[in-house]
């Protein structure tokens, strides 16, 4: 797809235009991934964090955040959990916590592996080479970390260094994209994002992002609109004004589903989840028009109601008051009204595989006689 296409894509609001968008999205999604709905068990594991993200909630200045981690033992019922609603991925979350250490992780992951067949994804933030090979090693099958925009003021403006590290070290600038490149030759799945509507963001940076994702090859993508936390600076737009008239994207429903349907489009064989952000946007029927519109994944909340109210990214998130076994059934029957059916097994990226299938390929051929 031309890039001056994705453009006009984003800035397209007539209805009957955007019917054939998502149509065609919908058909590369069926005819790439097919029609099952992947099913990822959220655990958020902890709301700890040392990052200061302007827009998060769960950021290490936030005083009157009340914080905690779950013990293993809790992580390890949801797992189960997960096995009994029949999901084949237990997703383990967190804010930057330093105190889920490699040690403390890679036990963790070889108790899941050892008492569950599920596949498992970290989404533990910006960790260090030497982590990331251990936790791959342990039995990790993914690992999520959005690089949230391609425009580097951008990027660097809502994202101030770690409140923990010396000066020194608060100078050297956070390089995502070569973090993604290290998860892909630890022979991670890969997953990646961003955020749409931040504040400044133009179409022509969305329209980069779209563009990067078709050139890294991501195997998981994940978009959501920018839902910034009432307690954080950037809550304030007066502290960080929008783009010029007319170049601001919108954080907003329709911007979301275009992304997710153009991302689809250039990414055909990637896996890509209708969001919680999409529906705390639309309870009703947000993560619905997601997957009709290019998204093929669901994450339902395993995580303990009781914890579940602290990981306050952003406010009013949906089903914060729902138990894991009423998440399940809620969101069963949704696909099912759909006429899709939730996944079954792992729900690998068919991306992921054709690159496996690829590389193995290539040792052969280099092989020598």
């Amino acid at each position: 797809m031309q890039r001056s296409e994705i453009i006009n894509w984003l800035r397209e609001t007539d209805p009957g235009r955007l019917e054939d968008l998502w149509r065609l999205a919908d058909r590369t999604r069926r005819e790439n991934v097919g029609d099952e709905v992947h099913l990822r068990g959220l655990v958020e594991l902890s709301n700890h964090c040392v990052r200061l993200c302007g827009y998060c909630g769960l950021r290490a200045a936030n005083a009157g955040l009340q914080r905690y981690r779950m013990s293993d033992d809790e992580i390890l019922l949801c797992a189960h959990q997960a096995i009994e609603f029949g999901y084949g991925t237990v997703v383990l979350q967190s804010g930057e916590d330093p105190q889920l250490t490699r040690g403390r992780m890679t036990g963790l992951i070889r108790r899941i592996k050892a008492e569950t067949p599920l596949a498992v994804t970290l989404s533990l933030g910006e960790r260090d080479d030497d982590e990331l090979a251990e936790w791959r090693r342990a039995g990790a099958d993914r690992y999520l970390l959005r690089f949230e925009t391609s425009n580097r003021a951008l990027y660097d403006r809502i994202h101030p260094p770690k409140a923990d590290v010396p000066s020194a070290a608060k100078r050297r600038k956070s390089d995502r994209l070569a973090i993604l490149g290290t998860l892909r030759e630890l022979d991670y799945e890969v997953g990646s994002g961003v955020m749409i509507g931040i504040p400044g963001q133009t179409f022509d940076d969305l329209a980069d992002d779209i563009e990067l994702f078709g050139r890294i090859e991501l195997d998981m993508i994940g978009v959501g609109p920018y839902l910034c936390h009432p307690d954080t600076p950037l809550a304030d737009r007066r502290a960080w004004p929008d783009a010029p008239a007319g170049r601001q994207v919108p954080a907003d429903e329709i911007m979301t589903y275009k992304v997710i349907a153009l991302t689809r489009l250039v990414c055909p064989r990637t896996n890509i989840p209708a969001t919680t952000a999409l529906a705390t946007l639309n309870t009703d029927y947000g993560r619905e028009l997601g997957l009709v519109r290019g998204a093929n994944v669901a994450m339902p909340n395993l995580t303990p109601p009781k914890y579940r109210i602290l990981y306050e990214i952003y406010p009013d998130k949906a089903c914060l008051a729902e138990t894991g076994l009423k998440c399940h059934r809620c969101l069963s029957a949704r696909i099912k009204a759909l006429g899709r059916r939730p996944g079954a097994g792992r729900g690998d990226s068919p991306n992921y595989h054709q690159r496996l299938t690829i590389g193995t390929e290539n040792v052969v051929r280099d092989r020598p006689e």
